[in-house]
């Protein structure tokens, strides 16, 4: 099914689009914290890094909804190519960002993709039962889920390698731009969904259409409960995503090379998860892996904490070899990989109940 899903017009382009999508997200992102970790040296690193995916964040929060009730009441494939589009504007700011080594244009592009990636988010997922066989989901899912990982490794590496000052300036706004256009290339090609919901009305206030939203969740206890468990998870990994790399930085003094490395073993980790999550449900909708994977989730991050709270801060940098053979290395590793596997056999079942339960018109805003 993954094969046959990879060469289907169905699938393909939605797959690619959000892939270079997620690398466009996470190139910018890593490079403003490689910037501030390794170059700018500032003090806050930190409060800075989780400030940065606040920001990227952020839009979701009030944006969702309404991103649910455009999908909705328009063609979802016109959306993604006018986001798309629009996307390559703010890689422009980017660019101009990584090109001043500012802090503050990298943060404005940062919220510009925030905002595109809360209004396609109601598209990518609510657009998969569109085109696909309910049988077909929980396998579409993780090879989304796989997907966006595999390229979240990739902007992480990308933007760390840009931020160490390895590549000339003018190659990175190149590569910057190129993905940018690509990504909208390949949304052109989402295949026509036609429109779910075409009386409903956009709501001007954001606010009242978020919380109505909520409200209409709360009524349907399956989609409410399968709402949370997924919202959840997100904020767990965005949590793991911002912290890891602070400790690893200044509790072991890993650099730019140990970073990556912990950040691969956490893209590996969600790739394997959601694998194993599809082959586990061989088309069905299984929802048994669900609170097993949750405790696994809450016992490595417990030990994850456990292990580097009483580590005190070091100034000496350790590369990784000297890393990948110590006792807290080890255990860092094993702790990240098992964290995220365990993130992928959570979500995808949870994400793909979710995508089944909810009704065609309304299946974006609840996404």
């Amino acid at each position: 099914m993954f094969a046959s899903l990879l060469k289907s017009r169905r699938f393909a382009p939605l797959f690619w689009t959000q892939f270079l999508s997620a690398f466009n997200d996470n190139f910018v992102r890593n490079m403003l914290a490689m910037l501030i970790l390794f170059k700018l040296g500032e003090a806050q690193s930190g409060t800075l890094i989780t400030l940065a995916v606040g920001i990227f964040i952020l839009p979701s929060i009030f944006l969702s909804a309404l991103g649910g009730e455009i999908a909705d009441s328009s063609d979802k494939s016109i959306i993604a190519r006018r986001l798309k589009f629009a996307e390559i504007g703010v890689q422009m700011i980017a660019a101009a960002g990584f090109l001043f080594s500012s802090l503050v244009l990298l943060y404005v592009a940062l919220f510009g993709l925030g905002i595109i990636a809360a209004l396609f988010g109601p598209i990518k997922y609510g657009i998969l039962p569109d085109h696909l066989e309910t049988s077909e989901l929980p396998a579409a899912n993780a090879l989304v889920e796989g997907a966006t990982f595999v390229a979240i490794l990739c902007g992480l590496i990308a933007g760390a390698y840009a931020a160490a000052n390895h590549s000339a300036p003018w190659t990175i706004v190149v590569q910057l731009m190129l993905v940018a256009i690509a990504c909208w290339l390949t949304s052109r090609y989402i295949p026509a969904t036609g429109i779910a919901a075409p009386h409903l009305k956009i709501e001007k206030n954001i606010l009242t259409s978020t919380w109505r939203m909520v409200r209409e969740l709360k009524e349907d206890t399956r989609l409410w409960n399968g709402g949370l468990a997924v919202s959840w998870f997100w904020m767990t990994g965005a949590v793991a995503l911002s912290l890891i790399p602070v400790i690893v930085k200044h509790r072991i003094g890993g650099g730019i090379e140990v970073e990556t490395i912990i950040s691969g073993l956490f893209a590996i980790g969600i790739a394997v998860g959601s694998i194993v999550a599809a082959v586990i449900a061989h088309g069905r909708i299984i929802l048994l892996p669900v609170p097993v994977a949750g405790l696994l989730m809450a016992l490595f991050l417990g030990d994850l904490g456990l292990s580097t709270y009483n580590l005190p801060h070091t100034t000496a940098e350790v590369g990784i070899s000297q890393f990948l053979s110590s006792a807290i290395g080890i255990r860092i590793a094993i702790d990240v990989i098992g964290l995220s596997a365990a993130g992928g056999l959570f979500v995808v079942p949870a994400f793909s109940a979710v995508q089944a339960w909810a009704g065609e018109d309304r299946r974006a805003r609840v996404v």
